[in-house]
C-alpha cells in the first residue's frame, strides 16, 4: 500500500505496488465504516494479498488478507518516517501496469531491513539501488568526464558520477564515502548496515537524497522536514 483517498462516505481509493502489475488502484467500498471486515488492512505501509475484481477505471477489492503490517516502523517515529520515503520514491517510479516484479521485492525488502535494523543507511542503500534499477547507475570508478581514474574528489550529478580533481564541480566527496558508495552497490549492503555510523555514511545519505529527487525533478515530501536534507 503507498497511499489511500477517501472515497464518498465510506469507501475508499487506495494506490499499491504489486509484483506483477505494477501500480494499481483500487476501491475499497465501506472501508471507513467501523464494521469493515478489512479496513484496518488497508492502510499505508501495509503488507497484502488482495482479491481484486478488474473494473474498466478502478478495481474493486473483494478480499485483504494482511502478510506484515510492519509494527516496528509503525511504533517508531523516525523509522515511520523513513519507510515513508521509500514508499514515496518508489510511488514516484512505478507506473500503473508496469510489469516491475524486481521493484516489488525491492520495496518488500528496504521495509523489512527497515523493521529490523535502525541503520541510517537502509534508505540512501535502497536509493542508490533504486536508481541503478532505474537505469541511472553512478559512475564510481572513473572520471565521468574525462576518464580518469585516480584522484576522484567530486560528485556531479549532472554528469553521472565521480570527478577527478582536474575536472571537479558539484560535491566533494571523500575516498571513505567513495569507497562505502561502491560497498553499497556492489553486494556489499549487508555487511555496510551491521557498521557502526560514520560521516561516510553521512555524504552518502545526503549524495543519495539529492541524486534521487534530482532523478525525480521534485522534492521528496517526506523528507521536505529533515534538518539534514534542508542544510544542502
Amino acid at each position: 500500500m503507498v497511499r489511500t483517498w477517501k472515497l464518498g462516505e465510506a469507501d475508499r481509493i487506495i494506490s499499491l505496488v504489486t509484483e506483477g502489475r505494477g501500480k494499481v488502484r483500487a476501491v475499497a467500498k465501506g472501508v471507513r465504516k467501523t464494521s469493515s471486515r478489512f479496513g484496518s488492512r488497508l492502510e499505508p505501509l501495509s503488507h497484502v494479498s488482495l482479491l481484486l475484481y478488474e473494473g474498466r477505471n478502478l478495481d474493486i477489492v473483494s478480499q485483504a488478507e494482511s502478510i506484515d503490517h510492519w509494527k516496528e516502523l509503525r511504533g517508531d517515529l523516525d523509522r515511520l518516517g523513513r519507510a515513508t520515503a521509500v514508499v514515496e520514491a518508489v510511488d514516484a517510479v512505478v507506473q500503473e501496469g508496469q510489469h516491475a516484479p524486481q521493484l516489488y521485492r525491492m520495496l518488500v525488502g528496504a521495509l523489512r531491513s527497515l523493521s529490523s535494523n535502525d541503520s541510517p543507511l537502509v534508505v540512501p542503500a535502497f536509493f542508490w539501488k533504486l536508481l541503478a534499477e532505474e537505469g541511472f547507475r553512478p559512475i564510481l570508478d572513473e572520471c565521468a568526464t574525462c576518464g580518469a581514474t585516480d584522484d576522484l574528489v567530486a560528485f556531479e550529478l549532472h554528469e553521472g558520477g565521480t570527478l577527478c580533481r582536474g575536472c571537479q564541480r558539484g560535491t566533494r566527496i571523500t575516498p571513505e564515502a567513495l569507497v562505502l558508495l561502491r560497498r553499497i552497490l556492489g553486494g556489499d549492503l549487508v555487511a555496510v548496515l551491521a557498521e557502526p555510523p560514520s560521516g561516510a555514511g553521512y555524504e552518502v545519505e545526503h549524495l543519495a537524497t539529492r541524486a534521487l529527487e534530482h532523478h525525480l525533478e521534485r522534492r521528496l515530501k517526506a523528507l521536505s522536514f529533515d534538518p539534514a536534507v534542508d542544510a544542502r
